[in-house]
């Protein structure tokens, strides 16, 4: 059976002017996010993942602005919205987004019944009484205890844990049917993580959401994600099912983030890390971007950008090894422990 398409983006292009320097932040991205899915954007710092999420919501800095493509919901072409009026009928209602850091995302100085009322009412259309048992009702479902009284408390009376429930509460009292989490277990410890993992997902069942989730860990996002987009400076240079991302790994730079994965790690040895840095984005890019840090490079790396290459009807990667003239080059041994199945609960 088709899954439908809930939100396409074509060809994106997303540009910053820094000083009169153009840094080219995204670069023609195309991506489909299907109806209830668990998508998940996961590479290095800097790879465009957050830049790419905040086209959707109108939320790009002032200096940034989409130059080529579109972002196509609900019979919308959101690459060409200019003002905040339009970008409030999508923003929170149809689209939101939980941060990674709940301090900078709560208001010190209000209330957290405050601050969840607030966007029952924005997006709801409760007010007083019943705004107040909506917001009861979503932080219990958060998993905030005593909710009745706590609505009362301010953030720096709860625990890091406790405030990222709250801002999760307050993104769910939008009733979106996108949520993005940026990021959403950085800041806390391991436990905690996979509490607020196990909450999103519970969460996404019962609002019925599709999510997005933003990572440069690909081990965080192994039990959430339905699908894997692996990004790298600016472009998706893989993306499958998460077993096929995570057990038949195609592109040199998802071998290279898999191969750093500190679950695979041997006693008494160096973990692995990926060799340079990402390339400047200022510059034009010629051939493959990850060409320079990947000792497996063909000499087309550096000439010609990759097309992309289907793996699978669900799978595709955008690297000359796919190419049928290209010579069979075996990714590295410590992958093919993943197929072994050694990565225990990776």
């Amino acid at each position: 059976m088709e899954q439908e398409v809930i939100l396409s983006v074509k060809n994106l292009e997303v540009k910053f002017d820094l000083r009169g320097r153009i840094l080219h932040a995204i670069r023609g991205i195309s991506l489909d996010l299907y109806k209830s899915e668990s998508l998940a954007i996961v590479g290095e710092s800097g790879s465009g993942k957050s830049v790419l999420v905040k086209t959707f919501m109108g939320l790009l800095d002032a200096n940034g602005s989409i130059t080529g493509g579109e972002i196509l919901y609900n019979g919308q072409d959101l690459s060409k919205f200019k003002t905040e009026k339009e970008w409030l009928t999508v923003r929170g209602k149809e689209i939101a987004m939980v941060l990674q850091d709940p301090m900078t995302s709560l208001n010190p100085l209000k209330t957290i019944g405050f601050q969840v009322c607030e966007a029952i009412e924005l997006h709801q259309g409760l007010k007083g009484a019943e705004a107040r048992a909506a917001a009861v009702s979503i932080l219990e479902d958060v998993g905030i205890s005593d909710a009745e009284n706590r609505i009362h408390q301010y953030p720096h009376e709860f625990s890091g844990g406790m405030r990222q429930r709250v801002v999760i509460a307050i993104a769910i009292a939008c009733k979106p049917k996108i949520l993005i989490c940026d990021e959403p277990t950085t800041a806390l410890d391991v436990t905690i993580q996979a509490q607020i993992l196990k909450l999103l997902k519970d969460l996404k069942a019962k609002y019925n959401l599709t999510t997005i989730y933003i990572t440069h860990d690909l081990g965080v996002v192994a039990n959430v994600a339905d699908r894997i987009a692996v990004m790298y400076a600016g472009d998706i240079v893989e993306i499958g099912k998460c077993d096929e991302v995570f057990y038949n790994p195609r592109h040199p730079y998802t071998w290279a983030l898999l191969s750093s994965l500190p679950q695979l790690g041997i006693k008494g040895e160096n973990l692995y890390s990926i060799k340079g840095a990402p390339p400047n984005l200022f510059t034009h890019i010629e051939g493959d971007a990850f060409a320079p840090r990947n000792p497996r490079a063909l000499k087309i790396d550096f000439v010609r950008r990759p097309p992309y290459f289907d793996v699978s009807p669900t799978h595709k990667a955008r690297t000359w090894l796919l190419d049928p003239r290209a010579p069979k080059v075996d990714p590295p041994e410590i992958i093919a422990k993943l197929h072994q199945g050694v990565s225990g609960n990776v």
